[in-house]
C-alpha cells in the first residue's frame, strides 16, 4: 500500500490542475487550524480546493510541498484497514528532508471515506507542519461536527452551486458598476440561461433532457447516500416521500404536524420526532432549508409555520412534479438562495395584521433588509398587496427600505414608512453579496 500512494502522490503533482471557474469564495486559512469545504453534492467543493492549490503554486510554494489525495480512489481501499496515518508516512518517506522543516500543504478530498480520519488529522495539526484543507460530501463533514471530533481545530466555509456572478465569469462576462446597454442586455441574456440552469457547475452547459437527468441522479445521491446510509434510516420511501413533497412546495409554509399527517396519509408510520429529524438532515446536507419566522420569541418562532427553500431553483424544476411549483415560487427560492449565500439566519415576517413579508435578513439590533418577491407589480391589486405588506413591516420593524423583487420591473416608491426599491431579479443578484463577510 505505502508503493501505491508514492505513485499516487507522485502522480498527482505531476498531472494538470482541473481548476474550473474561480470562484467568488474568499477561503483564508488560519495556522493551526483545518480549512473544511463543505456544502451540497456537486457544487464544486473539489474543484475549489484545486485553485488553492493553484493559488499556493502562483505563490511559489513548490509542487512537491502540496500532498494532494482523492481518498475515493479505489486504489486506496486497503487504507480503511490500515489507517489514513500511512498516507504521511509515504509522503514522507518521497521527501524525508521535509518533515519537521518545510510547511507541507495537505489537500484532503472525501476524507470521510476512511475511518479515523479525525484523530489523523486532529495529530497533522498538532505535531507536523502542515496546513490541511478538507472536503467531502457535505452530510459527513457538517461544521458543527468537524468542531466536535477536532476538538476546535477547523474553520468551516461554505460553498454553494454557482451564483449568478459566478455564471457571468464563466460566460466571461463583467458586470460591475454602471452598465452600458449593450452590457445589460448581455446580463440579462445570461441571466435568461441561469433561470433555466441554476447554478450547479456540472449542468450549466447540458440540454435540458440531460440537466434533468443529471438534477435527478444529484437528488438519489442525496436522499440514499448522504441520508439514508449515513443515518441508517429505518424508513426510506418515508424519507424520499417528505423530500419530494417538500420540493413540490418550495417557498411554501409547512408544519411538522402537517407533514407526519401527509406521510400517514400515505401509510408510514412515521412518528413526528423522525419527521422532525428528516428535516434537519435535509438542512445539513445543504439540500433544503428551513425558514422560521421572524420574532423576538423563540417559542412563537418554533410553533409558527416555518417555509421550505431548495438549495437551487432549477434542481426544483427538474425534481418536482410541477403540480405545486410556479414561476413565482421559483424566483422566490432564487431571491432566497442568493440572501442565504451570504447570510447564516434569514428568516420571514408577518406583519400585526397577518400580512406577510417573504425574507428578513437580521441585522444589529434591527433588520438589515426586508425582501418581498413578487413576479410582476402589474396588476393593481397585487402592487397594493405587496406594497402594503412591505410598508407596515418597514413601519412596525422601524426601517426606512424595502426591497421588492421581480422579473423584470423598475421603480422607486416613496411611502409613508419609507422607500421601497423595485428591482428586476438580474439587478438584485448582482447586488448580493457571494458570500458571506
Amino acid at each position: 500500500m505505502r508503493e501505491t500512494l508514492k505513485a499516487l502522490i507522485l502522480d498527482l503533482q505531476e498531472a494538470p490542475l482541473e481548476t474550473g471557474v474561480p470562484r467568488r469564495l474568499a477561503v483564508r486559512p488560519v495556522a493551526g487550524k483545518a480549512t473544511i469545504l463543505i456544502g451540497v453534492r456537486r457544487c464544486g467543493k473539489s474543484t475549489l480546493a484545486l485553485q488553492q492549490v493553484e493559488r499556493l503554486l502562483a505563490q511559489g510554494v513548490p509542487r512537491e510541498d502540496v500532498l494532494l489525495v482523492n481518498f475515493f480512489d479505489d486504489r486506496l481501499a486497503g487504507l480503511a484497514r490500515e489507517g489514513p496515518g500511512l498516507v504521511t508516512e509515504a509522503y514522507y518517506a518521497l521527501y524525508p528532508e521535509k518533515k519537521g522543516k518545510e510547511t507541507v500543504h495537505c489537500f484532503f478530498d472525501e476524507i470521510q471515506a476512511v475511518p479515523g480520519w479525525e484523530p489523523f488529522v486532529d495529530r497533522l495539526l498538532r505535531t507536523e507542519k502542515c496546513r490541511v484543507t478538507l472536503t467531502g460530501s457535505s452530510a459527513r463533514m457538517l461544521s458543527k461536527e468537524v468542531a466536535t471530533q477536532m476538538r476546535g481545530r477547523a474553520l468551516s466555509w461554505e460553498l454553494f452551486p454557482f451564483s449568478f456572478r459566478e455564471l457571468l465569469d464563466a460566460r466571461g462576462i463583467e458586470a460591475s458598476g454602471t452598465l452600458s446597454t449593450r452590457k445589460r442586455l448581455l446580463v440579462e441574456k445570461v441571466f435568461g440561461e441561469y433561470w433555466e440552469t441554476g447554478g450547479f457547475p456540472e449542468v450549466i452547459r447540458l440540454d435540458r433532457s440531460l440537466r434533468v437527468k443529471t438534477h435527478q441522479e444529484y437528488f438519489h445521491a442525496i436522499l440514499y447516500r448522504d441520508l439514508v446510509e449515513r443515518h441508517d434510516v429505518a424508513h426510506p420511501k418515508a424519507l424520499s416521500d417528505l423530500a419530494r413533497w417538500l420540493v413540490d412546495h418550495a417557498a411554501s409554509l409547512y408544519t411538522v404536524n402537517r407533514l407526519t399527517g401527509y406521510l400517514k396519509s400515505l401509510g408510514h408510520g412515521v412518528p413526528k420526532a423522525a419527521v422532525a429529524s428528516y428535516l434537519e438532515w435535509f438542512e445539513d446536507a445543504y439540500f433544503l432549508y428551513t425558514v422560521s419566522l421572524f420574532d423576538a420569541s423563540l417559542a412563537r418562532r418554533n410553533t409558527n409555520p416555518k417555509k421550505v427553500y431548495c438549495v437551487d431553483h432549477a434542481l426544483v424544476t427538474s425534481v418536482s412534479s410541477g403540480l405545486f411549483v410556479n414561476s413565482g415560487h421559483l424566483l422566490e427560492n432564487l431571491v432566497f438562495v442568493a440572501l442565504r449565500r451570504a447570510h447564516p439566519e434569514v428568516s420571514y415576517y408577518k406583519t400585526r395584521s397577518g400580512r406577510e413579508v417573504d425574507f428578513v435578513v437580521p441585522g444589529r439590533g434591527r433588520p438589515e433588509a426586508l425582501v418581498q418577491v413578487c413576479e410582476t407589480l402589474f396588476d393593481p391589486e397585487t402592487r397594493k398587496r405587496e406594497v402594503a405588506a412591505l410598508e407596515a413591516a418597514m413601519e412596525e420593524l422601524g426601517t426606512k427600505e424595502g426591497t421588492i423583487v421581480t422579473r423584470n420591473e423598475s421603480e422607486r416608491i416613496v411611502t409613508a414608512s419609507g422607500t421601497i426599491a423595485v428591482v428586476p431579479a438580474w439587478r438584485f443578484l448582482l447586488d448580493q453579496p457571494d458570500a458571506a463577510e
